[in-house]
């Protein structure tokens, strides 16, 4: 029904003319924020809701507008759930410092280095005085140095924060999109923190990660979902299908990442929206659906969102990875 729309398709006018408009409303973000908050446990959320909200309001207004910007209600309800695992993990902590980190480590791996000293000074205005909450990796930031000795890469900090952007990511995403420019450092990213977390396998908090890639844009659409068979009326499996299946099942603690290497285009991606929003199921045109199970992620790893609708962009977490921000 959207008009405009990639991926969809428009009604015909004999067929619209039945249909009478209808007019919505924008919902009240900062009171569904505040009631969220209250729910993980926060005394001050109403304050803090008004502050969030205020938050997204600026980086629209004053960011450059990207492909992969998306300031939505899903970018707003990410934030709470990382304020909410931030507060269980630390409830005597400062509020105020709990959601600036929240904040943060949402909204920074997805904007470029030109945006981030913008995102810097919002975030101070709206918080004044509020220290920059710091984070210790610990064994992860030891163990991702070594992977990078490892594997013959530098461990220079710019990558290395981008890794652990991307380790912060999968806590609150189980959809997300590693999007940038060739030579951007996107697949080694991926590489090094799923050869970090399985060397840290036997630590608490760490499993072995396991990474299933495949490229949506080599096949047809009927091999990537699977498709009936005219000639026999057989179902034929999909590739991505049978590996989401397959990772589902594994009843080990493991973690596993289905790592779509290619172009996002409309037509494949909307098919995964039931994968990437809450219902975390994948639904097949046989009528099988198959749910995700907690340990798997979707990622993609694309060069741009041009092509993208909205309603892709606001289910994936985005980290950004720039050639010019690494260095020489």
């Amino acid at each position: 029904m959207n008009p405009g729309y990639a991926g969809r398709t428009e009604l015909p006018d004999n067929l619209k003319a039945l249909f009478r408009p209808v007019a919505m409303m924008v919902p009240d973000y900062a009171l569904i924020g505040q009631i969220m908050l209250y729910s993980f446990g926060y005394i001050t959320a109403g304050n803090l809701a008004n502050k969030m909200v205020t938050t997204f309001k600026l980086c629209s207004e004053q960011l450059s507008s990207q492909y992969h910007y998306d300031y939505g209600m899903r970018a707003v309800r990410s934030v709470i759930n990382a304020a909410g695992l931030l507060k269980r993990a630390d409830p005597d902590m400062n509020e105020d410092q709990l959601l600036l980190r929240a904040l943060r480590d949402v909204n920074v791996p997805k904007f470029l280095k030109d945006d981030l000293p913008l995102f810097e000074n919002i975030i101070q205005d709206l918080f004044p005085g509020i220290a920059k909450p710091e984070i210790d990796y610990g064994k992860l930031m030891v163990q991702l140095k070594t992977s990078c000795h490892e594997h013959h890469v530098q461990p220079e900090q710019m990558f290395l924060d981008k890794v652990i952007q991307l380790y912060d990511t999968c806590q609150v995403r189980h959809g997300l999109m590693l999007v940038g420019p060739t030579g951007g450092g996107k697949t080694l990213n991926y590489k090094m923190l799923q050869h970090a977390q399985t060397a840290l396998k036997d630590e608490e908090n760490f499993e072995a990660t396991h990474c299933h890639i495949l490229n949506p844009k080599s096949i047809t659409m009927d091999q990537l979902y699977g498709a009936m068979d005219l000639a026999t009326s057989e179902w034929m499996d999909g590739v991505a299908a049978r590996l989401v299946a397959d990772a589902s099942k594994d009843p080990n603690p493991d973690k596993h990442w289905v790592m779509f290497d290619g172009p996002v285009d409309a037509l494949w991606i909307e098919s995964m929206n039931t994968v990437l929003d809450d219902n975390k199921k994948l639904c097949l045109n046989s009528g099988q659906i198959i749910p995700l199970s907690e340990n798997m992620t979707m990622m993609f790893e694309v060069e741009d969102l041009a092509v993208a609708s909205p309603a892709t962009v606001s289910r994936c977490g985005m980290v950004y990875m720039e050639p010019g921000a690494i260095g020489i």
